[in-house]
C-alpha cells in the first residue's frame, strides 16, 4: 500500500526495522494507560510488529495498522488503525508517542485514516471507543465530527482492571473529507 499523506503526518506500512520507535510508544505507560493493551516489553513489541507486517501482506487483510511519521522524518511517532468490523463498518484507533502530544498529529492521522476508510475502503460508518478519562482523544473525534453514541461498561481489560469506553461514530455523509 502506498503511504497516505496528511498535512502534518504520513501514514505508511510498518517495517520490522521500526521496532525501537514502536517500542518507545507501545512500551510507554503514558501512552498505554489510554490503550486497550498493557505496555509492551521488547519481546512483545517485536512479536506485535511482526504480526502487523504479516497481516499487511495478506491478500484480504484484517486491518490497516499504519505507522505515523512526519513528512520530513521517517521515524515512527505513532500508529493508526482502521479495522473493518462488518459490512460497511470499521473501527478507528490511534496513538501518538507522549513526547509528540499536543501538536495535532493524532487529529491529522485520524483524518487521513477516515479519508482512507470512507474513500478507498468504501466504509459507511466508522466507530471509535475511547476511555472516559481520555479527554484528548475525545477532543480529537469531536473535532472530526463524530457523534457520541453511548457508554460501554467494562469494555476492555487493561492495566489490571476493567475499563469503560465511550462510543463515538461518524457516518460517510458526515465526513468532511
Amino acid at each position: 500500500m502506498e503511504p497516505l499523506h496528511g498535512t502534518l503526518t504520513v501514514l505508511r506500512e510498518f517495517r520490522t526495522t521500526d521496532l525501537d520507535d514502536y517500542l518507545a510508544i507501545a512500551g510507554d505507560d503514558r501512552v498505554t494507560t489510554w490503550m486497550a493493551f498493557d505496555s509492551y516489553d521488547r519481546a512483545k513489541a517485536e512479536q506485535s510488529l511482526a504480526a502487523m507486517v504479516t497481516r499487511a501482506a495478506q491478500e484480504k487483510r484484517p486491518d490497516y495498522m499504519l505507522a505515523v511519521t512526519r513528512p520530513d522524518d521517517d521515524r515512527v511517532i505513532g500508529f493508526g488503525r482502521i479495522a473493518p468490523s462488518g459490512s460497511w463498518t470499521a473501527k478507528l484507533g490511534y496513538a501518538i508517542g507522549a513526547d509528540h502530544w499536543g501538536h495535532g498529529y493524532a487529529t491529522d492521522a485520524a483524518r487521513v485514516l477516515l479519508g482512507f476508510a470512507f474513500g478507498t475502503l468504501g466504509t459507511h460508518r466508522v466507530t471509535a471507543a475511547i476511555g472516559p478519562e481520555n479527554e484528548a482523544s475525545i477532543a480529537v473525534v469531536k473535532r472530526l465530527g463524530f457523534t457520541y453514541e453511548g457508554h460501554l461498561r467494562d469494555h476492555v481489560f487493561t492495566n489490571g482492571a476493567w475499563r469503560d469506553s465511550l462510543l463515538y461514530s461518524l457516518l460517510e455523509d458526515e465526513h468532511a473529507g
